[in-house]
Order: C-alpha cells, then structure tokens, then sequence
C-alpha cells in the first residue's frame, strides 16, 4: 500500500483532513476549468487512490464560488479544432479515463457543488457518489451548445440511472442548466445547503463516512457500479459473495462485540 499525504500536484489544490482527502480546482478567476495537465492529473491521482491506505473519502470542492466551468475555451477547445481524429480520440479517452477512475477508485467521492458545474464539471459531479450543493448551483451538459454530441464521458450512461431517462434526455440534447431545486428534486443531489456551510456539511458527511467500515464500503462501490450490467439473479449472487467477503473483516467481529458491551464501534477498515 501506498500514502497520498505527501502529494503536490502541479494543476490543483490537495490536502488531508485526517483520513478525508480534498481537491479543488484552482483557477477560480476563470470558475475553474479543466486543461489538458489538469484533467491527466486528476486521472492518474484517483488511479493511484485505490492502493492509498491513508486515504478513506474524497471530497471535491468549489473555489470561489463555482465548482467547475468544464474544458478551458482557449487551452481545450481551440486546439482540439485543429487536432486530427488520432488525436482527438486520444483526448476524449484521456477525460473518460478520469471517469473511469473516480469510479474504480474504491473510496466514496463526495463532490461540493455551488455555482457553475458545467460540462466536464457536471460530469465530474455526476460520476461522484454524492453531490451536495448550494441553493446557486447551475449544472449543465452544454456539449450539444458547442456543436457536440450529449454523449460525453459516459453522460448517456450514468446520468439517466441518477435522474431518470427523460429528464436526461431534455438535458443532453438542450444543454440547458438544471436549477439546484430540480437537481435536488430529481436526486442528483443529495441535499441542498447554503453555501457558508457547503464545506463543513461536506466534510462531515465525508468523515462520518470515512469513520465506518471502509473495506466494506469499497466493496459497496464495486457493487454499486458492477451491478448497473447484472440481471437481478446475478446481482444477488454478487452481492451474497460480497458480504461472505465482508463477514471475514475484522470490522464485522468489532461491531459484534461493541453491541454485546452496549458500545460504540471503532472500525479500523480491516
């Protein structure tokens, strides 16, 4: 195993909190938006996350006020008209790898949304495992506003399973911004606070979290992913060895006997 506290990238703000780690975006004079650097970067550190034991949450935060304004206009999208087809699908797996890896990452992701969350930043919040957001979130799948397809790092897959087939259609192929109060009725996002509290409801959401069995919750979020392509036989299956797995931990055997002596258990992750 490896540890994440010594990290310094190059492209976004880092740190600890205990166990929880956070990451910002940081230019938040332009609302934060992705480059080239930034996006490989952020890929290569949730692919190196799931061989992190000192690392049992993230948390992905706005900076000043807006979480993400998607691909910089200047340093993305202006180059990537002259890039020829070898080149552009070599960038468009580059930010579905990001997806992929914030999935596959074992460690539940909690993203803070207030402001602008658009393009690859509602994605990033949408690939999340939970969205807290401020009352002033604006989230929008603008690629059809640039001329694109809505089928963007996995957008037609993973956004109808969190708002359903409808709702994500009109927002794939309109591009439209989806009010927090919609986001929240729809259940993209988990709840909705004001946004001097955005931070502290986040990480304490993140903490409880990261102080429960955090073995089990990897496995948690295997199943929650690998089961979206299972019947319901094979889910069952799935999840009937998952648990058999979970009852082996160290963690199974504290709760058991913190309830015998009345008490409060203190999961280790083992």
């Amino acid at each position: 195993m490896s540890t994440m506290a010594g990290l310094k990238p190059k492209h976004f703000i880092w740190r600890m909190e205990g166990n929880v780690a956070l990451i910002q975006l940081d230019r938040p004079d332009r609302k934060n938006p992705l480059t080239f650097e930034s996006y490989a970067e952020l890929r290569d550190t949730f692919r190196a996350l799931p061989y992190a034991d000192d690392v049992d949450a993230v948390v992905f935060l706005s900076n000043g006020g807006n979480f993400c304004s998607g691909g910089d206009v200047h340093d993305i999208i202006g180059p990537l008209v002259d890039m020829d087809m070898k080149g552009l699908l070599a960038f468009t797996r580059m930010t579905g790898d990001l997806v992929k890896a914030m999935i596959a990452c074992n460690k539940p992701i909690i993203s803070a949304i207030d402001g602008v969350a658009v393009g690859a930043g509602a994605i990033i919040a949408m690939a999340s495992d939970l969205r807290l957001a401020t009352p002033e979130a604006k989230t929008a799948f603008l690629f059809t506003r640039v001329g694109l397809a809505g089928c963007d790092m996995g957008a037609c897959a993973m956004l109808p399973r969190i708002i359903g087939q409808g709702r994500a259609a009109e927002l794939l192929y309109t591009g439209r911004s989806m009010s927090a109060e919609e986001g929240e009725r729809w259940g993209f996002y988990n709840r909705l606070v004001s946004a001097d509290a955005l931070e502290a409801e986040t990480l304490s959401m993140a903490a409880r979290i990261a102080a429960g069995p955090t073995f089990a919750h990897g496995i948690t979020k295997t199943q929650l992913n690998q089961e979206w392509s299972m019947g319901l036989e094979q889910a069952i299956e799935a999840e009937a060895q998952a648990q058999a797995i979970c009852m082996q931990t160290k963690d199974f055997e504290r709760a058991y006997r913190a309830f015998v002596a009345k008490e409060k258990p203190v999961f280790e992750g083992d």
